[in-house]
This record gives C-alpha cells, structure tokens and sequence, in this order.
C-alpha cells in the first residue's frame, strides 16, 4: 500500500512546490506593476522631498577650538554629521548587523526578501539600510494591521530604491545615523556621541561604536541608562556580528566584549553643560539677529528647528578652566561664609546691620520680585492674600548646595531666605586686541540661579574705578607713576563739582603715611590721593573717560565716583580694561563671529569695531601703575612672597595657592563698603579678565575685610584659571612685557633717579601742581 501511495504524495509536493513559485512571481509581478503605478499607495516623496527631509535641527553652538558648547531645540537634538565625520568600527558595525550585503543591492536585498518569505515571522527581517531610513523618514513606526503594514512596507521599496538612485551609499549611511532617536535628547549620532561619551562621532572606539549600533534593534528597550546589562548583552551581539563577517577578529570580539559600557553620561539641556549663561546670553542675541534677518522668502529663521550653525569666540578649554576655578574657589568661600555666620549669629538670618523690620522688608520685596509671584498673580490671577499664603505654605522641593541638590519640604519663603547666604560669582575673560570673549561665567549654577552676572547684573565697581580717574590725570596733566603726593585727609568742598556737602572720603582703616608716588598709590588703594586726582581733573572728564574707554552705564556727576560708587557690569569692566592692555584701542567685545546655515552658507559674519581712545603712551602708563598692585600692593598674593602667611591667615580660602605668576600682570582689587562686593581685574598682553564675587544682597556679607575684600573673594578665581591656561601650552597666553610706545616721554621707571639741569636730585612731588 505504501508503494501505491507515493505517486501520489510526490504529485501533491509538485503541487505545493507550483502553487509557491507561481504565488512567487505573481507577486514580483505585482511588485514591479507597482514600481510602475506608485500612485495608488496616495502620496510618495519625489525628489525634492528627498533632498530636502522634514527633520527638526538644532541650532548648533560652536566653540572658536570647534567643539559644541550646547544646541538650541525643542524636541529635536538633531545635528548632522558627514559620513566622513564617522569612524569605521561604526559603519562597519551598522553593516555588519543590519545589512551585510548592503553594498551589494540597490534597496531591496532578494535573499533577505526571500528569507523572510520562507521563515513567515519567525525572524530573520528583510529590512534594509535603506529601507529602514525611509521608514525612519517618511511614516516612522509600522501600522500593527496587517493591510496597512503590507502597504507601509511597499512604500518603503519604492522610497529606498529612489534613495539608492539619488544618493550615494555613504551618504544614506550618514543619513541613517543622523536620523535615529538614540533616547534622552540624544538625536542622531552626534547628539548621541556626546550624551552618552561625551565625544565627536569621529572619537568613538569599537566598544562605544558598537553599544550605539545595538541601540538600532530597539532603542527604547536598549536604554543605557535603564537597562545597562540588557544594552552590554546587545553591543556583544553587534561585536559577534561583526566577527562573523571579518570586520574583526575573535581576539578582539573577546577582549571588547569583557569590557563595562564606560558610559559618560552627559545630558544636554538648556540648564546643563558647559557656557550655560553665555549661552542664555547667546539665545537673545540670536532672536534679535532672526528678527533683523529674515529668509531671501521674507520668512524667519526658527531658532529650534533650522539647523543654524553659531561660531562663537568663546574657547571650550577657557571656558572649562574659568567655570572649574569658580567651583574651586566658591566652594571653600562659602563653607568659610557659613562657618562665621554660624557662629556669629542665627544662620537663616545671613544679614549683617539690619533689624528685623528692615529684614521683613527686603524679604517682602524679594517675595513680589520673584517668578512664583509674577506667575501667581499674571498667569494664575491669584489674589495678593492668596500668593502671600502661598509663600508660607511647606512644599517639597530640590533646592541646591555645594554638595548636590537635597530634596526637602520647606515654604517659598524659606527657600527664599536660605538662598539669601550664597555668595555669587560673575567672570568674563577677553582677548583685547580681537574682542574675543573667550570666558564667560555668569554665576555657579545656571538651573537653579539664572540671573547673569556678567551682563545683566550690575554692582558697585569700588577702587577697581580708579584707573579711571588715573588715566585722565595721566591724560591731562602729563602726570608719572614716579610723582609723590601727601597722603594726608584731603576734603572737596561743599559746592565745587555739585556735591551737596563737604567730601572727604578717608583711606582703608583710618590710616595716612606722609607721602606717596601714583603707583603706590594705586597698588595700595589710597582713597586720599584718589581724591585729589578728581578734585583736580572733575568728575565729568572722568566720566567721559569712562564712557570712551567703553563704560554705556550712565554715571552720575559726583566726586564719590572716585572710590567707585557707580554700579557696572562684569562686562562693561573687561571691555573698558582692555583698552589699556591694547595700547588705548577699543574693541567692542565679540561672540559671535559668523552665522551659517544648515547647507554651510555663510549668513553672518561679524565685522570688528575699533576706535582710538588713548594715546599709547597714556595707556602704557596706566598699565605700569596697575602692575604695582601685583608687585607690591593688594594683588602680590598672586606672587610667591608671603605665601606662608596668607595660608595662615585665610584658613582654607586661598584655594590654588602659591600661584607663583613671574611674568608681569597688571591688575585692580576692589573692595565696596560693609565688603559687600570683591572685585579683581587682571591683565596680561593678549587677555584681560574680570570676576566679581558678592551676594544678592548687600546687607549679606563678611563681617570683616580680610575675607570680604576683592583680594580675597575674587582674585584667587583669577588665579587658578590663569594658572589653568598658562599650563595649557596651546593657548598661547602671553609671559610678555606690555608692549611700550616708540616714544615715551613720562617716566615709568621709579628705581631711576632723576635730576635737574644743574645735576641735584628733583624732588619726586610735581611744584607746578595745585594739590
């Protein structure tokens, strides 16, 4: 019986075996009539589609040493990269895993169509690269009915033969890595390199290549941070793959496949990473140039979406130095602020002279100042009894400190108050030939303090105003740093420059010492002699210095200016100090050079603004009196002399110490009344460089002037990061002599003795000046 049934059984597999071929070509029959008639699946890409993808970009922030300080985006951290821009291991582990013969077709793989074919949903998909950035370009995530999906996946043929016509392999491998979302704002393979390793694609090693290309299965599932050991077991499968088709050799399949994931998280956000305040900065600078530039179609540029590139000036490795210096230093500065403050008085009232009701005040103002009240009363139309109890009401909340944010319960007042103690940083460094900003730190912690410090914020100047008052001295009256004046008190009378009463401003402690030259002066921050340079000159040739030197705060006319009485900026001080280290030229600040589009077209680009506002030699003059504070006044601590001492008497504030500088730096402390604000600035030949230290409040600060002066508070921040970019050789930060004029007629040399015509010594102190 069997033998008479075989014939049979053989008849019905030709059967089945006919049936399968003929259903075969009938649908590559379909397939092709298909190709031919696209139409019927509704709307497909054409060309210009194709070149021209729907895909947010972000706005790319370039450093001027060409690394990404940050992007501007909404929900796409999306920049593109060239497919030169990638390493091999990487291309090769996307081949080798998602398409291995993808040199070898134009689209659509046969064998892999096949099968897929055969093993009917038992693995084994047929996907190509190309098929799979189409998917990723044009509808995304695949239709869970079967009808739709059978369509979804025709569209993708047609769209990956059309992407294999129009582009090269190279480029729908760049287009792919660009495209996929790898998870936690890390969109395309840039995004992704610096999220998760904080590298430019080209950095990548084989172990980090090969975890990125395993994320393609499933990113979502594949998560580095949620699923780690999910994510290694995944990147030794791309690893195997890539061993299977001889990209690499078992050894190295083993050696790497041992290895952790090495993860460097880096997320990127608008309140994280390097620059955050220039960068805040850089947003409004950038909303105001779209505004005054449209599209060649009348059309704005979107800030979020259309892949602007920004060339800024800022230097990634400055600017790292700056913000690492202003932690360093903060840190220790604020742990010895709450050290005196605990043991001076109750530490959640961190002010100084007030008396409760004058406390209640400043706290009330600040409650009807801040965001929670503007947004309550604006956006929520709450009453001002509502708000008020609001404040008063325990709400959990991250607030922050210096050793992480704490997770708490406490009221909006509360909160408020507790951040009334810390102390804030500003800090701007520049080039001052060029203008460049090449630093830019505006405060500590830019998600939880986002008011700037370098531009927006403003406070009193102190001594650091009174080059300004010596260089039009210099200017006007042909004066030396070698001329010797009485440091005795000295009094404008009521009336003479529009004072409403008699000043007569005393020096640091009450203390007077017979006389003394300009540079001495200076170094040491004689108020006295300060005082007789402006009764001399007037406050409005003062002021017209100022503004010239590049000051735009209106300034009123008063003596007092003298000690720096006037409010300005971080930004304002770099700029105007500038202009004496560049031999009396003024560069308005730049940081932004150039502007280009997503296609590298060239839409901005800055031009530099200059103008003569000194002569040579005033400038140069100045600057040799500033270099007497660092060699023998307020600023020598950033010398090596009397290093034991200070470590002594600052306890752990003098981070960074002994800073050991040899080269000339010419530089300004200052301190204002009750120290409620330390100033340095500090110039070397090619970079000037500003820090401002106080807190919110000026009823907030040391009780005494040995912590609370600038020498103290922030000179030590301008000491590490010059010692920072002095270390860094690539930088090129000048140990040079300021340059001199041709021709110098004002004596600058003080260790010279000079003499009269009949050969006796002259008297330093000038006759024919009325002081």
């Amino acid at each position: 019986m069997a033998k008479k049934k075989q014939p049979v059984k053989a008849r019905s597999y030709s059967k089945f075996i006919l049936w399968f071929w003929g259903l075969f070509f009938a649908g590559v029959l379909a397939v092709v009539l298909l190709f031919l008639s696209a139409s019927l699946f509704g709307d497909l890409p054409d060309h210009t589609i194709l070149e021209n993808p729907k895909t947010n970009l972000a706005t790319e922030i370039i450093s001027s040493d060409g690394k990404t300080l940050g992007k501007f985006y909404f929900n796409d951290n999306r920049t593109p990269v060239g497919y030169e821009d990638l390493p091999k291991n990487l291309v090769d582990a996307l081949i080798a895993t998602e398409d291995a013969r993808f040199y070898e077709h134009s689209g659509i793989d046969g064998r892999g169509t096949l099968r897929a074919i055969v093993k009917m949903g038992k693995g084994g998909g047929a996907s190509t690269i190309s098929q799979q950035l189409a998917k990723q370009l044009f509808h995304g995530e695949g239709s869970k009915n079967i009808v739709e999906r059978i369509g979804q996946k025709v569209k993708e043929w047609i769209i990956a033969i059309r992407l294999e016509r129009q582009y090269t392999k190279e480029e729908i491998i760049a287009q792919y890595f660009n495209i996929y979302d790898f998870l936690n704002n890390a969109d395309g393979i840039k995004s992704a390199a610096s999220i998760y390793f904080g590298k430019q694609p080209n950095e990548l090693d084989l172990q980090e290549s090969a975890m990125l290309v395993g994320m393609f299965k499933n990113s979502a599932l594949y998560n580095p941070r949620t699923n780690p050991e999910g994510v290694k077991n995944r990147r030794n499968v791309v690893l195997a793959q890539m061993q299977k088709y001889g990209y690499i050799t078992e050894r190295v399949k083993d050696s790497v496949q041992r290895t952790d994931l090495a993860l460097n998280y880096t997320p990127e956000s608008h309140r994280e990473g390097i620059a955050t305040y220039f960068r805040e900065y850089l947003k409004r600078f950038m909303k105001d140039w779209i505004d005054k530039n449209p599209k060649a179609d009348g059309t704005k540029y979107n800030l979020y979406s259309d892949g602007l590139k920004v060339y800024t000036t800022i230097d990634s490795r400055m600017q790292n130095y700056a913000e690492e210096a202003v932690q360093r230093h903060m840190i220790k500065l604020q742990a010895e602020f709450d050290h005196q403050n605990t043991l001076e008085r109750n530490p959640t009232t961190p002010f100084l002279g007030l008396e409760q009701a004058e406390i209640d005040g400043l706290m009330n103002r600040s409650m009807r100042q801040s965001e929670r009240w503007r947004k309550m009363k604006y956006d929520l139309k709450k009453s001002n009894e509502e708000i008020v109890k609001s404040f008063k009401k325990p709400i959990p909340m991250s607030i922050f400190s210096w050793k992480g944010e704490i997770d708490t319960i406490m009221t909006p007042m509360d909160s408020m108050r507790y951040y009334k103690k810390f102390l804030h940083p500003g800090m701007m460094s520049m080039d001052p030939e060029t203008g460049h900003v090449k630093a830019w730190v505006g405060g500590m912690n830019y998600r939880h303090f986002q008011y700037d410090h370098v531009k927006q914020g403003k406070r009193q100047v102190g001594s650091t105003f009174k080059p300004f008052v010596y260089a039009t001295a210099i200017d006007q009256l042909h004066l030396s740093p070698c001329d010797e004046f009485p440091d005795v008190p000295y009094c404008i009378e009521k009336g003479r420059w529009g004072n409403l009463k008699d000043w007569c401003p005393s020096n640091s402690g009450d203390t007077y010492g017979g006389s003394r030259t300009l540079k001495n002066a200076l170094a040491n921050s004689v108020n006295t002699i300060t005082a007789r340079l402006m009764d001399k000159v007037g406050p409005a040739h003062v002021i017209e210095m100022a503004h010239k030197l590049g000051v735009t705060t209106q300034i009123p006319e008063v003596p007092s200016i003298a000690l720096g009485t006037v409010d300005l900026s971080v930004f304002e001080m770099v700029a105007a100090y500038a202009t004496f280290a560049n031999q009396g030229v003024y560069t308005e600040p730049v940081m932004v050079t150039s502007i280009e589009d997503k296609n590298n077209t060239i839409l901005y680009q800055f031009t530099p603004k200059t103008k003569d506002v000194l002569s040579e030699e005033v400038a140069y003059v100045t600057v040799k009196l500033l270099e007497g504070v660092t060699e023998g006044g307020s600023g020598t601590r950033l010398r090596t002399q009397g290093y034991e001492k200070w470590r002594a008497e600052y306890r752990e504030i003098i981070t960074g110490y002994p800073y050991e500088f040899k080269n000339p730096i010419a530089g300004k402390t200052g301190t204002t009344q009750n120290q409620s604000d330390g100033w340095f600035m500090g110039m070397v030949p090619n970079l000037v460089t500003g820090v401002w230290v106080g807190a919110e409040d000026r009823a907030t600060h040391f009780k005494t002037i040995t912590y609370g002066q600038g020498a103290s508070m922030a000179l030590p921040i301008w000491g590490m990061y010059m010692k920072s970019c002095y270390a860094d050789e690539e930088l090129n930060i000048s140990t040079a002599d300021f340059k001199a004029p041709e021709e110098l007629t004002i004596r600058v040399d003080c260790s010279e003795e000079i003499e009269t015509e009949d050969g006796t010594p002259k008297e330093d102190v000038p006759s024919d000046l009325d002081f």
